[in-house]
């Protein structure tokens, strides 16, 4: 037998709706609301009432209309209603920024921290972290989460590192950051949290892989607008893909894997970033020869990919800053001489968000649950 609706449901769903709607379409007015909506006026006006009270929505200004009589009051959602803190882990510093429920950062600061797998580490970050947090005066409940991203593949629980070469951090535990934190945490995977970013900005793309290409490689898959992790977790790790058996060694210990040759680092060995691509665009022929022969590689690997897995490609990271659509058209022609099937120019993208990717990734997660069941509980 099926239960029956409760009116207490009833109204949680009515306010959770009205709430969707103005956050995905402000600023509306109870006109709009009620049109859309097919809701009564009174169930509005009762709802937006509440909303307001909680302090989730608000009025800013006045919706323009040609028609006659008073203008409607516009109502918006508050960006800062609800925040979470993005933590991005590195070997030299970490990185710290708010999100608001918007998708959008501030106060971003960076602590140069060296990494080392050891307590007076892990409380140092958490001092900073809980500094930073004080400063921001928040008040109660307002602050929905940390999420701390590791160059690391990660178990599903976010609870613990599971395979953390770059950084010598297989086995750290969420707990040993968690006993210094009051707020919820859990630990994502960098390239994970990128791809995060990216979905978030691109929605239109339910399914792509992203390569999040900087001074290391990383990838993530997306499958109906998800993280795909795999069976193990392994899913994606693009990076460690073996493309010349006797190719130099990865630092996961094995020869000649694509991290070798499509990182940033494989690229600029040694130089600084800016630096080249200033010179590969001026013109500049050792520049230029090694980046068509960087391409190169990555070319083959992205095609290698597609073979197994036919979908769009988003090249992010530090990267993404310094592709142009020659590159773009030069991969689709590399590729184009590699592949076995008719080729389309259709999968390659240039990431939407190539800045502060990883952080603003880590705290994502938070805002999503938030807006997937924004109503408080009744």
């Amino acid at each position: 037998m099926k239960r029956a609706i409760t009116p207490g449901q009833i109204s949680r769903t009515n306010l959770e709706l009205i709430y969707d709607y103005i956050y995905k379409n402000g600023p509306v007015s109870q006109q709009d609301i009620s049109y859309d909506l097919r809701l009564s006026r009174p169930t509005i006006t009762s709802k937006l009432t509440d909303l307001e009270a909680m302090g989730m929505i608000k009025k800013e200004g006045q919706i323009s209309s040609d028609l006659v009589g008073r203008k409607a009051a516009a109502y918006i959602i508050v960006p800062d209603f609800r925040v979470a803190i993005g933590v991005e882990i590195l070997e030299k510093q970490f990185k710290v920024l708010t999100v608001d429920l918007n998708g959008s950062y501030s106060l971003r600061k960076v602590f140069p921290v060296t990494y080392a797998n050891t307590e007076e580490y892990v409380h140092t970050v958490c001092d900073h972290i809980n500094e930073y947090i004080e400063s921001l005066s928040l008040n109660k409940d307002q602050l929905l989460g940390i999420g701390i991203s590791i160059p690391g593949l990660v178990s599903a629980d976010g609870a613990e590192v599971t395979y953390g070469r770059i950084l010598d951090c297989t086995g750290l535990r969420l707990s040993r950051f968690q006993q210094y934190l009051k707020y919820p945490c859990r630990f994502l995977h960098d390239a994970a949290a990128a791809a995060g970013s990216e979905l978030w900005s691109s929605p239109e793309l339910p399914d792509f892989v992203y390569l999040n290409i900087s001074i290391h490689l990383g990838a993530a898959m997306i499958r109906n607008h998800e993280i795909f992790t795999g069976m193990h977790g392994y899913a994606a790790t693009f990076e460690h893909v073996q493309i010349y058996p006797d190719g130099p060694v990865c630092y996961c210990g094995k020869r000649g894997c694509i991290e070798m040759y499509c990182s940033l680092s494989s690229l600029l060995v040694g130089d600084d970033e800016d630096r080249f691509f200033e010179m590969l665009r001026q013109g500049d022929s050792v520049c230029r020869e090694r980046w068509l022969h960087y391409l190169r590689h990555l070319a083959r690997a992205i095609n290698n990919s597609r073979l197994l897995y036919d979908t769009v490609y988003v090249l992010g990271g530090y990267l993404a800053q310094h592709l142009i659509e020659q590159d773009i058209d030069f991969l689709y022609e590399e590729i184009e001489k590699m592949s076995p099937f008719p080729e389309y120019r259709d999968y390659i993208l240039i990431s939407k968000m190539p800045v502060h990717n990883i952080t603003i990734g880590a705290a994502l997660p938070y805002i999503n649950e938030f807006l997937d069941n924004p109503a408080p509980d009744t």
